[in-house]
């Protein structure tokens, strides 16, 4: 079952299209990596999927959910996390997990379980009255994507979430990404390292506004005749005509 679909979904700004007609399903349970240079057109892409911008043209639906008439279901269905958390610092560990359960509309009664299941989870019960500021940064990450995903959506979108970590920390936030993926969180991330797109089940590059390939890492790999995902994100991004 498709959990994201869009069909030729464009977004233009005057005469500039930074959205050019893109088709692609995503699958529930998938983790589905989407690639691209800066200014090729992924941030913009993913706000419209949120339900954050209006296409220009083209159709989509998230969760089921049309992404011109039905932005609010669209927003209530998905989690999303930033390179920057958006965790409150100046709020203590367990008050975030229950100010964010509360704008995704949880009772008290789940509040209080999830956030004692999250404590557990991510070994932070000691860190319970932490003010957020005061945590590692990997930490700050685990808590920021465990309360993006916090209301079970149907998925989560990931915008360079691993930036400015050790390749340590990195891969355990993977090991979160492929947890949540096993309860049938559909998982959208963009990502500037190349070696977290081998992690995922399948991988789309965007150059100047269109997908110039989409496929698994093996099969993108294979048809490039390239060693790693680097090589084949290069040979496509040397294609750009537009600037970064």
């Amino acid at each position: 079952m498709n959990v994201i679909e869009t069909n030729n979904l464009t977004k233009r700004f005057g005469n500039f299209t930074a959205v050019d007609h893109i088709s692609f399903e995503v699958g529930e349970g998938e983790v589905f990596g989407f690639l691209g240079a800066n200014g090729a057109g992924k941030t913009t892409a993913m706000r419209m999927l949120c339900g954050l911008s209006t296409p220009t043209s083209g159709e989509a639906r998230v969760a089921g959910f049309d992404v011109y008439k039905e932005t609010e279901q669209i927003k209530r269905h998905i989690g999303y996390m930033s390179q920057k958390f958006s965790l409150y610092g100046d709020l203590k560990v367990w008050e975030n997990i229950r100010l964010y359960g509360g704008i995704y509309g949880l009772s008290e009664k789940k509040l209080a379980e999830k956030t004692d299941e999250l404590l557990e989870v991510l070994d932070l019960e000691s860190e319970r009255d932490t003010l957020v500021d005061a945590l590692p940064l990997g930490w700050k990450q685990k808590l920021a994507f465990s309360v993006a995903i916090i209301h079970e959506p149907r998925v989560v979108f990931l915008d360079e979430p691993t930036g400015g970590v050790d390749p340590v920390t990195r891969r355990q936030f993977w090991e979160l990404i492929y947890q949540a993926a096993e309860r049938n969180i559909t998982v959208f991330v963009t990502t500037h390292y190349m070696d977290e797109a081998e992690y995922c089940n399948r991988v789309s590059v965007m150059v100047d506004g269109k997908i110039e390939a989409l496929d698994s890492p093996a099969a993108l790999k294979s048809s490039f005749h390239a060693d790693n995902m680097n090589d084949v994100f290069h040979a496509l991004a040397r294609k750009a005509k537009r600037g970064e």
